[in-house]
């Protein structure tokens, strides 16, 4: 197989399968050939691994995947590609691509179904406009994966890897944080793309924690967090008055209850104070 790295052999690929880039499903194909081997070999495939990729394109990192790993199975929503990722991928046999949407597979059933006894990770290039949904389906379903490596904007790389109470962070890292220890791996310009989107990317690594960091039940922990960002720019107070649908002098004895100061903002709260909050309701 000719490198699929290369835009010439991308477009002539495309072009003999009547293939044309759809904006609604943010496609955007890797044609930078040190990003893909760099991103596998970080995500932890290896001999005995299974991985689950979300969003193939036309294969180029499920080719690196496939290298290293034991079994991969690539999810692809695009039925267009699937005869493209049949030429592209010809020359592995322990590969299996399942055309259906990522948000509504079960994969739980997958991964019971597909990769017995293995150790599973996750390892996708992530359109845009789907990021929050898909890594919040992967923790939240509970999966028995160890690891979700993921390349997505970098500006919401920078905000989910964000340490918990300072100004970068937002909802969604204080609940990436419950589920997994988050870093930031390395950063993939524009350019890496064809075609190009508009801003620079970056890949991150979540680790899956075996336990959450604190002891609080999630129904209750996710409420808390949901209200207290719902309008980040105000205090806490009002926020969480907001949030929760209370009046202030509620959100008030909430806050005192759980320690925390009622004129905080949500930015800046732990993941203790949250649990603190989650416990009142």
């Amino acid at each position: 197989m000719k490198k699929l790295s290369d835009i010439g052999t991308i477009k002539e690929i495309l072009g003999r399968h009547g293939f044309t880039f759809s904006k609604s499903l943010g496609q955007n194909f890797l044609i930078n050939p040190s990003v893909c081997p760099r991103m596998a070999e970080m995500s932890g495939a290896d001999s005995g691994v299974g991985v689950i990729e979300v969003g193939p394109g036309i294969g180029v990192l499920t080719c690196e995947l496939c290298r290293r790993a034991e079994k991969v199975v690539a999810v692809e929503l695009d039925k267009r590609l699937l005869p493209v990722l049949d030429e592209t991928l010809a020359e592995f046999d322990n590969v299996k691509v399942v055309n259906a949407d990522v948000l509504e597979l079960d994969l739980n059933r997958l991964i019971s179904e597909e990769f017995p006894g293995m150790e599973v990770v996750v390892c996708a290039n992530l359109p845009y406009y789907i990021t929050s949904p898909v890594i919040m389906k992967l923790l939240e379903d509970g999966l028995p994966v160890k690891a979700i490596t993921v390349m997505v904007q970098k500006e919401a790389a920078q905000r989910i890897c964000a340490p918990v109470g300072t100004r970068e962070s937002g909802a969604v890292t204080v609940a990436v944080n419950y589920y997994a220890e988050p870093r930031l791996l390395f950063s993939v310009s524009a350019g890496s793309f064809m075609p190009a989107p508009k801003v620079d990317s970056a890949v991150i690594r979540l680790d899956i924690r075996s336990t959450p960091p604190v002891d609080a039940p999630p129904e209750k922990f996710f409420r808390a967090v949901k209200a207290a960002f719902s309008q980040r720019r105000k205090v806490i107070a009002n926020s969480l008055a907001a949030g929760l649908g209370v009046d202030k002098a509620s959100a008030l004895d909430i806050l005192e209850k759980a320690g925390v100061s009622a004129s905080a903002r949500a930015e800046k709260l732990s993941l203790a104070d949250f649990a603190a909050i989650a416990e009142q309701l």
